[in-house]
């Protein structure tokens, strides 16, 4: 038999190189075969190469590993990311140790009181329920006491001065919704034949979606609870698809840090790496280079925003496209947030003449894009659409059982029964508005935010101190405190005092900052928004001053958050918060 050599031969430009290391790594493994199945001694020739297989193998995969990682995110970024690794490890045994155990212990019961004491609102007028009541109440009672806990103190929404959250489109929508869910309040989406037009609206709401992102003829989608669901979805079929296409046993997910926390939810459910990539410092877009890196042979879905969900950034899903199509790779484009806003912001003309950015089917590389139907389409709470460019990737999301005992199973989504009386409301929603209503709506809600980037721009106060991130096209804005001023003002402490005067701010980290959503509720308080945003800010430049850059409790916990060697107790706050939400 002829001599077998290892021959590397060394790339010609710095992209070959993953290509490169995986050829000598097919090279090795056919060396070791061939070295050992060519040995006198079949027995013991068999015997070595299993134990010998087994310890290269081993070496190599770890070696291999360590390698891919410096090459995705450079030494530096390797090294950093070993030690929160390291970190993240030694703290928790470190703040368990008695001395420091009881103290943490302390001051964690104090932070999960001030928790309970301001999520659960209660009122001696409230009948309190701990178990059924022996006698059903009758209608009128319970009506009264579904008034009395609307009147609970909440944030007020109701004026516009929550980022987010309430997407309301008007009173009579309101009715109209109403009247939809007193129809078809007994409707299940699990039973097409015993709602059939249940069945006939909930096509047509994925249809008219897909339309208005520019899917082609082989579009197809379905409906689910919200982002997160469509999200997980998103998740499952690319890892299915992965592994049973592709073979791949160990998917991995790329995805820019700004990517909603629903995707990380789908790698945490369905066992899949998630490489978290950094955004550009200037534009907040995702890093192309640091994605281009990191993509290899177990890679089963690239990620981006239309707009992510901290800064309202659109990503440059234009480069994310050819990478999907240069390495056949799925892309989903998350645009729950944008919705009914980036899908009309091309014919709404509210940026005039200027070019826009494309972000749907229009791109080759987009597989499949999810919407939420009840942020800015307005429908009722609990509806979203999973949109993907072809049935081929979509029926890798749906639960199959042929073999059950009960009859042959099929699921489209993770949920079996389904409330039609929401979809239904999101068809009525949607044709009610139509697509001129909502081009009204996106023009006036974009306006208003830009006004509000200017005014920060432009105001002597906030541009002195402030900055907003990035170029934000929609409705979403972000900003933080410039690095120049860092001393002069804590943007958290600015937060706490918007809070007292009724404003509903959304905190981010990673920069430190504040992004606020607006809506149609927004557009009548813009001039109110910018004149309390003002006052605050001067009222926290002078507490800033007085008690530093960390006084109130939001800059308390975000300081916690922040630190590798303190996230376990975070966390442990977060969970203590998630109880509360449970308990009478």
């Amino acid at each position: 038999m002829p001599p077998v050599e290892v021959v590397f031969s060394w790339p010609n430009s710095i992209d070959e190189i993953p290509q490169a290391l995986w050829t000598l790594r097919h090279q090795i493994k056919l060396y070791v075969l061939i070295k050992y199945f060519s040995a006198n001694d079949k027995v013991w020739g068999s015997f070595f190469l299993v134990r010998d297989l087994f310890i290269i193998y081993f070496i190599y995969s770890k070696l291999f590993e360590i390698l891919t990682t410096i090459w995705g995110y450079g030494l530096f970024g390797s090294i950093n990311k070993l030690y929160r690794s390291i970190s993240s490890y030694i703290s928790p045994k470190i703040l368990s140790l008695p001395f420091i155990k009881s103290k943490i212990a302390k001051e964690l019961n104090n932070t999960i009181t001030k928790i309970e004491k301001e999520i659960i609102k209660n009122s001696d007028d409230l009948k309190q329920f701990k178990e059924l009541p022996t006698n059903g109440l009758s209608a009128d009672v319970v009506e009264s006491e579904l008034i009395k806990l609307q009147n609970l103190k909440h944030s007020d929404w109701n004026n516009g001065r929550v980022s987010g959250a309430v997407y309301h489109g008007g009173n009579e929508l309101l009715k109209l919704q109403s009247e939809a869910y007193n129809q078809y309040s007994v409707a299940n989406q699990l039973h097409p034949d015993v709602f059939p037009g249940v069945r006939k609206m909930e096509a047509e709401v994925v249809a008219m979606v897909l339309d208005i992102f520019n899917a082609p003829k082989t579009g197809c989608g379905s409906t689910t609870s919200g982002g997160t669901e469509s999200l997980l979805l998103t998740g499952l079929a690319a890892r299915e698809f992965g592994r049973r296409v592709k073979g791949i046993t160990k998917p991995e997910v790329i995805a820019p840090i700004t990517i909603h926390a629903g995707i990380e939810k789908a790698c945490y459910y369905f066992g899949m790496k998630l490489h978290k990539v950094n955004v550009d410092p200037k534009t907040y877009k995702v890093d192309i280079k640091k994605v281009k890196r990191l993509i290899n042979s177990n890679t089963v879905l690239l990620c981006g925003s239309a707009p992510n969900y901290p800064h309202g950034i659109i990503d440059d899903i234009e480069e994310l496209s050819k990478l999907a199509v240069k390495y056949n790779i799925p892309l989903h484009v998350d645009a729950c947030l944008g919705s009914f806003i980036v899908s009309f912001l091309e014919s709404s003309k509210v940026h005039g003449d200027r070019k826009l950015p494309l972000f749907d089917f229009r791109l080759p590389g987009v597989t499949s894009i999810s919407c939420d139907t009840h942020k800015y389409g307005f429908a009722p709470k609990g509806s979203s659409i999973i949109m993907y460019r072809s049935p081929e990737l979509r029926k890798y999301q749906y639960y199959i059982s042929s073999d059950w005992t009960g009859g042959m199973y099929g699921s489209p989504t993770l949920a079996g029964s389904r409330p039609g009386a929401l979809m239904v409301g999101c068809w009525a929603t949607l044709v009610n508005i139509g697509k001129d209503g909502y081009r009204e709506s996106c023009y006036s809600i974009v306006s208003a935010t830009m006004q509000l980037k200017k005014e920060i721009e432009k105001n002597p106060i906030l541009s002195k101190y402030l900055e907003v991130i990035g170029d934000p096209l929609g409705s979403v804005i972000a900003f933080k405190v410039k690095s120049s001023q860092q001393k002069n003002l804590s943007i958290y402490e600015l937060s706490d005092l918007l809070s007292k005067k009724g404003w509903h701010f959304a905190t981010l980290q990673n920069p430190a900052a504040l992004h606020f959503a607006l809506t149609r509720l927004t557009v009548p308080v813009l001039d109110e928004l910018i004149a309390d945003l003002v006052s605050s800010t001067e009222e926290a430049i002078e507490l800033t001053h007085k008690h530093g850059s960390k006084t109130g409790d939001t800059a308390a916990m975000y300081g916690i958050a922040g630190s590798i060697h303190t996230a376990g107790i975070a966390d442990r706050v977060i969970v203590a918060f998630l109880d509360t939400l449970y308990k009478t």
